[in-house]
């Protein structure tokens, strides 16, 4: 399948505001026990919760923050080596389970901005574009795989995606990672989409196209060994 790419804009960022909402601010404040969070108004409880985060070691807060998101995929022993490690190095890029990068690049930032750059900085990348199938009977939206193998042909052969999953990118294999690779897809509609995924993965020194056709092949094809 062909399709026509235009990417519009590639923004990185060092934190996903919407990721935390006003609940999980209330119940962190519980948990650093800081008193009567309720009572605090909404636009502030950020705020607050950083000064509660700051009370603690660093490394103390971040197993905190670690068990409240993921205390159900981590067991105490590996909470307590990543809560050490985040201070040192960016293990929501190195983490050998992808599926952990996003919450761990969330943590990591929250701490990061408490902490005013104690820990590692990270960056995630929102990346808008227009991809429009040659075939104009097509108005099927694209998931994340398909995203993914799109936007490879735009990427320069040094891109970090294109060197760990080549065969991956070209259908040769299947390629379920790509789910944990993109945290958020959105089809804004006329062929607009909007990703959100680590710097890591896709960065705007990566591309060396903005505009190109892109000749991709679908799951379905794939014959596995």
């Amino acid at each position: 399948m062909k399709y026509n790419v235009t990417i519009n804009s590639i923004l990185n960022v060092n934190e996903i505001p919407e990721y935390w909402n006003e609940q999980d601010y209330l119940k962190l404040l519980e948990l650093f026990n800081f008193p009567d969070p309720e009572t605090i108004a909404k636009e502030t409880l950020l705020d607050y919760l950083k000064m509660a985060i700051t009370d603690e070691e660093p490394n103390k807060a971040a197993a905190i923050l670690l068990t409240y998101k993921l205390s159900e995929k981590l067991n105490e022993g590996q909470i307590q080596q990543i809560s050490n490690d985040m201070l040192l190095d960016k293990v929501c890029e190195e983490y050998p389970e992808i599926d952990l990068h996003a919450p761990l690049f969330h943590i990591n930032q929250l701490l990061y901005l408490a902490y005013n750059g104690k820990f590692p900085n990270a960056a995630a990348t929102i990346l808008k574009c227009v991809i429009i199938a040659d075939d104009v009977e097509d108005k099927s939206e694209l998931g994340n795989e398909q995203i993914l193998k799109i936007l490879a042909q735009g990427l320069g052969e040094s891109a970090l995606l294109k060197r760990l999953f080549p065969e991956q990118l070209v259908g040769i294999k299947p390629f379920p990672e790509a789910n944990d690779i993109v945290w958020e897809l959105e089809s804004l509609g006329s062929s607009q989409y909007k990703l959100i995924t680590s710097e890591y993965w896709l960065s705007k020194s990566d591309f060396v196209q903005g505009e190109y056709q892109a000749d991709i092949v679908f799951e379905e094809g794939i014959t596995e060994a």
